[in-house]
């Protein structure tokens, strides 16, 4: 049925059966008359809409040059940290930054060092180990850094909800600069200043990552000093950093990262170049995809298996030799990150039995599951099961667990409804983690589960995949193209535009992987002919000269440097 409203929605959403389980939800097909003159072709009319936009003048704001970033003043507390700040670089004094062992955590460390010292303080870094001190500031790590003479404790992507910690700082006589964009708990530590864009008085109107906060700081740190500041640098790792942490690509987010890319195609750091050697990839060709699938997790091995230190150095290494020596240590951790990821989502996969999957909520916990992984394994097991998945590692009587979650549920919520379970927890929607007394998992997995009950229909659960518009693939040109590359970057809250082409024909179809699992073949349908990947769908394989209907998107091949399509779902035509 076709619904005429002008200027609202022509052809509402519709669910078809893909592969497997899953759904394909068609989006609703807006009427394009508000879009009447546009210079685009229709088909980003649509996307346009389905990213907001509602008039012509909307859509030439979305796809125009980045914007002015918002004003630093509007940040929680941001002037009081940077005039701490500058006191501290003036009197050279010893500024400790604690930051958090994730990307968005190094990035933002790479970031308060190098600009504090250029300033004239003296900063100290300093990284949690995963294993050994777990997330955020601890009582050890503030009383060794006050015992190095820092005046100035800054925590990076953490701190929010480090109450006893900086209370301890506070004591010792440290001014404690939380710069951090987790969710904000009821409790807040007594800090100095508490730089978060989420606390509930925050007028920034934008959310992002702690990259992006730190970034903020230094450069309103330069201003203030009156010393001249080039950017470019910072603005790569606030790209990199802001992408590799999930953080949602829209408002000034998306300019960060937009304008953090072109300064991250020519980046002279050289940590980041022998890096993107180790990978085998372009830095000059750099985009979402190879930030998310390249180089952020050879970054996010060092403190998945051993200390995220060698990634800390890397980025703030000025000796080439060095950075091609740390790119290549963290090219083994990601290959063994690789494997004991895989070995543990088979072991969760075991432990679950085939009746696992199919409460509203995911929960595993086990030995043998490495805590520098767990968030890994909980991701695999939210795309095998869509529910919200927790994974933890049981050791010395404590449970260390990762969370990750579906887009309809806050998994950080559910968390807060039950705060009495944790030792700690935090996060955001879609990620968390937690520490808890091994002693209570069962009494956690009754209580979250029930909980995770009321709030989800388990009937509802299917994996869906969303799909903007059908788009056949004869109608492909290289004009669509470049209009389709000004509605990026991609990411979260911003996906990429993902269609639908029925009766494609499949040929010289082949199954790839080291276990075989993901699909790569060749689509035609009249004269035009594409290179396509599907990733872990080899058991939904179509045989050759047959024809399917397939769901994808489109995808640059950073090993060869073309333009692929990956396929998210097939089938068999009807």
């Amino acid at each position: 049925m076709t619904v005429q409203l002008h200027g609202l929605i022509a052809e509402p959403a519709r669910i078809e059966a893909g592969s497997g389980g899953r759904r394909w939800r068609i989006r609703e097909q807006p009427d394009l008359a508000v879009f009447a003159g546009a210079a685009w072709p229709p088909l980003v009319s649509t996307l346009l809409w389905h990213r907001e936009a509602r008039t012509v003048e909307d859509g030439v704001d979305y796809l125009g040059d980045p914007h002015e970033l918002l004003d630093p003043a509007l940040m929680p507390d941001l002037h009081v940290a940077v005039d701490r700040l500058a006191k501290a670089c003036l009197g050279r004094e010893v500024v400790a930054v604690l930051g958090d062992y994730d990307v968005d955590g190094v990035t933002s460390t790479t970031i308060l060092v190098e600009g504090l010292s250029q300033l004239g303080a003296r900063p100290l870094s300093y990284l949690p180990h995963r294993f050994t001190e777990g997330y955020g500031p601890n009582a050890n790590a503030v009383r060794f850094l006050h015992g190095q003479g820092a005046t100035v404790l800054v925590t990076a992507d953490c701190g929010t909800s480090a109450v006893a910690e900086v209370a301890l700082a506070n004591e010792l006589g440290m001014d404690v600069l939380i710069l951090d964009h987790h969710t904000v708990p009821e409790e807040l530590p007594d800090a100095l200043a508490l730089v978060n864009p989420k606390l509930t008085h925050s007028e920034y109107g934008s959310e992002p990552a702690a990259c992006g906060v730190a970034y903020k700081v230094i450069h309103d740190l330069f201003d203030r000093l009156g010393v001249p500041y080039d950017p470019s640098e910072h603005r790569a790792l606030v790209a990199l950093g802001t992408i590799c942490d999930l953080a949602p690509l829209v408002s000034e987010n998306r300019d960060l990262v937009r304008i953090g890319l072109e300064a991250l195609a020519r980046s002279r750091r050289l940590g980041l170049q022998a890096l993107a050697a180790e990978a085998r990839v372009n830095l000059e060709e750099v985009d979402p995809d190879m930030c998310g699938w390249a180089l952020g997790p050879r970054l996010n091995a060092a403190g998945r298996m051993d200390h995220a230190q060698h990634a800390l150095e890397l980025l703030l290494t000025t000796d080439e030799w060095q950075a091609k020596q740390l790119a290549m240590k963290l090219e083994e951790l990601n290959r063994q990150r690789r494997e004991e990821t895989q070995l543990a989502f088979q072991r969760a996969a075991e432990l679950l039995g085939p009746e696992g999957g199919r409460g509203p909520l995911v929960v595993v916990a086990d030995e043998a599951i490495s805590s520098g992984i767990v968030g890994l394994v909980a991701s695999r097991l939210v795309e095998q099961y869509h529910r919200p998945s927790i994974v933890m590692q049981l050791a010395d009587g404590e449970g260390r667990a990762s969370c990750r979650s579906i887009p309809d549920f806050d998994i950080t919520a559910l968390l807060r409804r039950h705060p009495d379970l944790f030792k700690r927890f935090g996060g955001h929607r879609a990620a968390a983690g937690f520490t808890i007394d091994a002693a209570r998992l069962e009494e956690l997995r009754d209580r979250l589960t029930e909980d995770a009950g009321t709030c989800l229909d388990v009937t509802a659960l299917a994996p869906t995949i969303e799909i903007d518009t059908e788009l056949p693939l004869h109608l492909v040109n290289g004009d669509l193209l470049r209009w389709l590359g000004r509605l990026g970057p991609h990411g979260q809250s911003n996906p990429s535009p993902t269609f639908l082409s029925r009766s494609v024909e499949i040929r010289r179809s082949r199954a790839v992987g080291k276990d075989g699992s993901h699909l790569q073949f060749q689509l035609k349908e009249g004269r035009v002919t594409w290179s396509a990947i599907s990733f872990r769908n080899a058991e939904f394989a179509v045989p050759d000269g047959e024809r399917a209907d397939i769901v994808y998107t489109f995808r640059r091949d950073n090993l060869r440097g073309t333009l692929q399509l990956e396929v998210l779902d097939l089938r068999p035509a009807r």
